[in-house]
């Protein structure tokens, strides 16, 4: 008896094989002569070769439609298995920049996030700018995990500013991780939308996926990196120099921020304020500017926004 093993290291073994097995369940009805086992990270197949060698392509092409879309149905399972030929799966994507958890579909909302992806195909460095909800941070996490997942870069890397707003994180309890992870929240939440949980908890551990604060920033360079800096505008002069001089070889960056919600120490400038005015005019360097238009949360930011966008004025 022929032994056939694949193992599954580009999707969640646990979601591929669907709740209680209902996807592996599913396919061993399509290869009643082969005994199919499925455990851990590997399906092990046994029986004739031909049917062996057949069985892996269908599981190939399962893994990368799952790999893909993040999702499949009996539909899909059934379509590709009784395919004759090799299925390539091009759909319509209608913007779609790619397919999150459980498949939904993750895109711009607006124009000017539209302006981000387009900028970013264009520029190796893309400022995007805007107050709250306007959707620049997950609109950024969306293209750097496309680019992990069509392998443009090899890892992604996100930081923000550990501004401390009011807390001494030396009085907090916990580890460093523990210490800082409440203010990076925000973007574990839009790699949780976007990335399985289990292969998110893969990435991390393995380093394809790093969330660290600026100061770990520091003496590196980030090449083949897909590099996020959020929450710009709490960076200093020094920062924002020691962060952008990290760029290395086939890098992007993008680096997001909300100039009226500076946390800084006054008379202390922010550094992002500052990027923006001193490269304006660098070629490979794209800004985008959101508004109150952009925002995609609650109905009531945008009349929060508004409101004291009117007492600032008059301040």
């Amino acid at each position: 008896m022929n032994e056939l093993i694949i193992e599954l290291t580009d999707v969640s073994a646990s979601d591929f094989f669907g709740n209680q097995n209902a996807h592996i369940d599913l396919i061993k009805k399509f290869y009643p002569k082969l005994k199919i086992v499925a455990r851990g990270q590997k399906i092990s197949a046994y029986g004739d070769q031909e049917i062996l060698e057949v069985f892996a392509e269908r599981i190939a092409e399962l893994v990368a439609y799952f790999g893909r879309y993040n999702n499949m149905d009996k539909h899909v399972i059934e379509g590709i298995i009784m395919s004759e030929t090799k299925n390539t799966y091009k759909t319509h994507t209608d913007g779609v920049l790619l397919h999150g958890v459980n498949g939904r579909h993750i895109k711009p909302q607006t124009p000017n996030q539209e302006k981000i992806v387009t900028l970013s195909q264009k520029n190796d460095m893309v400022f995007a700018i805007g107050p709250a909800g306007t959707g620049k941070t997950y609109t950024a996490v969306a293209l750097a995990v496309k680019a992990l997942k069509e392998k443009q870069v090899k890892r992604i890397i996100l930081t923000r500013p550990a501004i401390e707003a009011g807390e001494n994180l030396g009085f907090l309890p916990g580890d460093l991780k523990e210490k800082l992870d409440p203010y990076m929240q925000p973007l574990y939440d839009a790699l949780r939308d976007m990335i399985p949980a289990e292969k998110l908890n893969s990435f991390i551990e393995k380093g394809v996926v790093q969330i660290a604060p600026m100061a770990f920033m520091r003496g590196r360079t980030l090449d083949h990196a897909f590099v996020i800096l959020d929450e710009g505008q709490n960076t200093t002069h020094g920062q924002m120099k020691m962060f952008l001089t990290r760029m290395g070889k086939h890098a992007k960056f993008i680096i997001t921020g909300d100039p009226g919600q500076v946390d800084l120490p006054r008379r202390v400038t922010s550094g992002l304020k500052e990027a923006l005015v001193i490269l304006k005019d660098i070629e490979g360097v794209g800004m985008v500017y959101l508004d109150d238009s952009d925002v995609i949360r609650h109905r009531l930011v945008k009349e929060v926004i508004a409101a004291y966008k009117s007492i600032d004025n008059h301040n």
